[in-house]
C-alpha cells in the first residue's frame, strides 16, 4: 500500500509541474494514508528514567584525622628529642646538662597542681591579661576606626601614636612604676601597650579597606554616621580586626611575663624567674609551658569569637575548598 501512495503523489507532482505554464491545475484530492501505516513512525521513544542527582561526598574519615595526627606527630618530635637530649646529657655547644627531663617536669607539675599558690599565680596571670587585653581591645579598635574613618582626628592623634609605637613594651616598665601608683596598676599597663599598638594599626587597615561602594550605597539608603560606623565599617573590618587581636594577644602575654618577672609579686612569670633565682629547673619548665598553654587558650577563644561573629568567612573557605 505504501508503494501505491507513492506512485500516485510522484503522478500528482508531475502533473502540477506540466500544467504549471498553462494555468492552475485542477485540485486534486490525496488519498489518506491508513493510520495503521503513521503509527509506527510516529510512535513516542520509550521514556528515560530521569538520572538521580549527584550525591553529595561524604566527608572522609581520613581527612579529619590527618591534621590530628600531623599534631600529634610534630609534638611527639619534640618530646622524643627533648627526652634524647636530656637523659644523655647532649652537650653540642646548647648544654643540656641542667635540664629536667620530661618525666621530672610531668611528676612536678602534677604536684603544683595541688599547690594553692601556683594556682594563685594562674589566676592572677589571666586576670591581668584579661584586664589589659580588653582595656587595649576597646581602645584600639575605636581609635582605628576613628583615625580610619576622619583625616582630621588621624592628623591630630596618630602622628603621636607612630612615636610611641616603636618603643618596646619592657622599656615601658621604669617610666610605668613611676607613673601609676602600684604595682598591679603598672603591669596592667605594660600588659596593655603590647596589645594596643597591633590591634590599633589592623582596625586603621581594615577601615582603609572597606569598599567605598558600600558606604555611598549606605548613604543613598539615608543610614546615620552611628548606624554607618557600627554595621557597616565595623563589619567590613572585622577580619582585619581580628588580625589584630590575635597578634596583639602574643604580644600582651610577651609583655605581661616580663613585667611579671621584673616588678611583679605574683603571676606565672614571677614564678617562673622565682623557680631560676631558687634553681628548681623543673619549676622553670613547667612555667614556661603553663604559659604557653594559657596563650594557646587564648588564642584559640580569639578564634572562636570570630567565627562566631563572622559565619560568612566560614562559609567561604568551604566553598572556595
Amino acid at each position: 500500500m505504501a508503494s501505491t501512495v507513492t506512485m500516485r503523489a510522484v503522478r500528482d507532482t508531475d502533473a502540477l509541474s506540466a500544467g504549471g505554464a498553462a494555468g492552475p491545475a485542477p485540485a486534486t484530492r490525496v488519498p489518506s494514508v491508513p493510520e495503521e501505516a503513521v503509527v509506527p513512525a510516529l510512535a513516542p521513544a520509550p521514556a528515560v528514567a530521569a538520572a538521580p542527582p549527584p550525591a553529595r561526598p561524604r566527608p572522609r574519615l581520613g581527612g579529619a584525622l590527618r591534621p590530628m595526627l600531623m599534631n600529634m606527630v610534630s609534638i611527639g618530635l619534640l618530646l622524643g628529642f627533648w627526652y634524647l637530649a636530656t637523659a644523655y646529657r647532649w652537650d653540642f655547644y646548647i648544654r643540656f646538662d641542667n635540664v629536667p627531663t620530661p618525666g621530672e617536669v610531668f611528676g612536678e607539675a602534677l604536684r603544683l597542681l595541688g599547690d594553692d599558690k601556683f594556682v594563685t599565680n594562674i589566676g592572677v596571670s589571666l586576670w591581668r591579661i584579661g584586664v589589659g587585653f580588653l582595656i587595649a581591645t576597646v581602645l584600639g579598635v575605636v581609635v582605628g576606626m576613628l583615625c580610619g574613618r576622619y583625616a582630621l582626628f588621624k592628623g591630630l592623634v596618630f602622628p603621636a601614636l607612630e612615636v610611641l609605637r616603636p618603643i618596646p613594651a619592657i622599656a615601658w616598665v621604669p617610666i610605668s612604676i613611676m607613673l601609676w601608683p602600684s604595682t598591679e596598676s603598672s603591669i596592667l599597663f605594660i600588659t596593655f601597650i603590647g596589645a594596643f599598638f597591633p590591634i590599633l594599626l589592623n582596625t586603621l587597615h581594615g577601615v582603609a579597606s572597606v569598599d567605598t561602594v558600600l558606604i555611598r550605597a549606605a548613604r543613598c539608603l539615608g543610614t546615620s554616621e552611628y548606624a554607618l560606623m557600627t554595621q557597616v565599617v565595623l563589619k567590613a573590618a572585622l577580619p582585619h580586626i581580628f588580625t589584630g587581636l590575635a597578634v596583639g594577644m602574643g604580644v600582651a602575654w610577651v609583655s605581661l611575663i616580663a613585667a611579671e618577672m621584673i616588678s611583679g609579686q605574683f603571676g606565672v612569670g614571677y614564678f617562673t624567674w622565682e623557680a631560676y633565682s631558687l634553681i628548681e629547673y623543673p619549676h622553670i619548665v613547667v612555667g614556661m609551658l603553663v604559659i604557653g598553654v594559657l596563650g594557646l587558650l587564648c588564642s584559640g577563644a580569639i578564634r572562636l569569637a570570630g567565627k562566631i561573629l563572622m559565619p560568612w568567612q566560614g562559609i567561604g573557605g568551604k566553598e572556595n575548598s
